[in-house]
């Protein structure tokens, strides 16, 4: 019997699809105030998630219908077991070109060049403030320095470029904007700064502490006259980006509140 040949993946919108995003677990080390209550989740049972064997067969069918980036998210990734063994497999999958990471930074310090050598190209961490005070607030957990060595060693380490996901509150952060963008004119990082949105989890969300995208970038501006870059064409991430001039880094605007930025791609 002859097999079907895998066909390219191909949305409503015409444009194809390459990019798959996989959460590997639902557990974190920390407890964010706009991501879960002080309590925590109804974590799903061990059995109920998939077996990394099961994911790499998933990845290997979706490479084989044209799938070439892969996304590893939580929960936490860095907190299930296995995670670099996992990120080789993916990494040896043909056609599988870009492998990439989404974590909190506790773990990166210890993790970073494992996971160079596993074969991921790049990481996101999210970093919400640069205050010790208030990062312990938000994350409920005391580990700024750690997040903050840790962006350092996925840099030394070959994980770049190095993104940096700041949720902006209003009232409690927002006056932290100009410090995290005036980190990509001494480091060559990514800074984004997402616009404060609802989770199911979170039913106190109000909207009075959103800030919207326009204003984050008025607030930027005021350091200097910001650069646009242009996206690659149907490879567009959701971040409108900018750079300051003879900067190394740059930063981005994301702004599911005020703007639906799946619009633009």
């Amino acid at each position: 019997m002859k097999m079907t040949e895998p066909r390219e993946l191909i949305d409503s919108y015409k444009r194809k699809i390459d990019y798959m995003r996989i959460s590997i677990t639902d557990r974190c080390n920390l407890r964010c105030t706009y991501c879960m209550p002080p309590e925590g989740i109804e974590l799903i049972e061990p059995k109920g998630i998939l077996r990394y064997e099961e994911i790499l067969r998933i990845v290997g069918i979706a490479a084989k219908s044209g799938v070439s980036k892969i996304r590893v998210t939580g929960g936490e990734p860095l907190v299930r077991k296995g995670l670099t063994e996992f990120l080789s497999a993916v990494s040896a999958i043909k056609g599988i070109e870009d492998l990439s990471l989404t974590t909190n930074g506790v773990l990166l310090k210890d993790y970073a060049l494992k996971l160079k050598e596993a074969g991921l190209k790049r990481v996101n961490v999210s970093l919400d403030s640069l205050d010790r005070t208030r990062f312990l607030k938000v994350t409920r957990g005391d580990n700024l320095q750690d997040v903050l060595d840790g962006l350092k060693e996925a840099h030394l380490a070959g994980l770049t470029p190095v993104k940096v996901n700041m949720v902006v509150i209003k009232g409690f952060n927002d006056d932290e904007i100009l410090n995290f963008a005036l980190i990509s004119k001494e480091k060559p990082y990514h800074i984004r700064f997402i616009e404060y949105m609802p989770f199911n989890t979170q039913e106190g969300w109000q909207k009075d502490k959103c800030i919207s995208a326009k204003q984050i970038l008025e607030i930027i501006g005021r350091e200097g006259a910001l650069i646009p870059i242009e996206n690659e064409k149907h490879n567009a991430g959701p971040a409108r980006r900018f750079k300051f001039k003879d900067a190394p880094g740059e930063v981005g605007v994301i702004s599911p509140v005020s703007e639906h930025f799946c619009g633009s791609c």
